[in-house]
């Protein structure tokens, strides 16, 4: 089957989460290698990432989400929408993991109480000093217990700043929603075709030379 004629699937991964936590990060780290440290305020953003396996065209739309709560309709219509999620909170502001219980709960209120793909992540772990990543240890141990034990959902902590297990969310939504996927020979090209050509430097004409007698 040629790369015309595969079947494609479109999936919507829907990062929510309180503001500055680091959405719109991990989607940048993700996509461009590339991390902002100022915070910029987000509306809502789509990103496109076409995925090709051996028997079909996967289609991403991974939907960076507004942690404002000034846009209840856009938020519905988003969860309505969305085929997994990734609901981030703050390990440096434990506070907002707030804001993931009550997301989740209006997920599972919209979607239904059947398996809905959830990622719960613990971002920004690098604000967390004296912290060796491969430790193995979660540094939020409650919340981790809540969410695996209780919740039945996927738990990660990350830190897009460091690039630390950002790529690993997105392949634990995929997989949460039955698909496997290596996006990273998808993510190689994108990142390489992103890169601007060297500039060819032009040739230096030599001025007209005036001989005055």
């Amino acid at each position: 089957m040629s790369a015309s004629e595969e079947p494609t699937i479109t999936k919507r991964l829907v990062l929510m989460g309180a503001a500055g936590v680091g959405k719109t990060a991990l989607i940048q780290r993700l996509l461009c290698e590339r991390f902002e440290h100022r915070h910029r305020r987000t509306v809502e953003d789509v990103y496109c990432l076409d995925v090709h396996s051996e028997d079909h065209h996967l289609h991403l739309e991974i939907v960076d989400t507004s942690g404002s709560y000034s846009f209840p309709a856009m938020q519905k219509l988003r969860i309505q929408q969305g085929d997994a999620f990734a609901l981030v909170f703050s390990l440096a502001e434990l506070e907002t993991f707030q804001e993931v219980e009550r997301l989740r709960e209006e997920i599972l209120r919209i979607k239904g109480k059947n398996a809905v793909p959830i990622v719960v992540v613990g971002n920004q772990i690098d604000r967390i000093p004296g912290l060796k990543l491969e430790s193995g240890k979660h540094v939020a141990q409650q919340t981790s217990a809540i969410v695996e034990l209780q919740w039945q959902n996927g738990y990660m902590e990350t830190s897009a700043k460091l690039n630390y297990k950002v790529q690993h969310v997105f392949e634990e939504l995929l997989r949460r929603d039955n698909r496997q996927c290596a996006l990273s020979p998808t993510l190689e090209r994108r990142r390489a075709s992103m890169q601007p050509e060297p500039r060819k430097r032009q040739p230096r004409k030599k001025p007209n030379n005036c001989i005055l007698s």
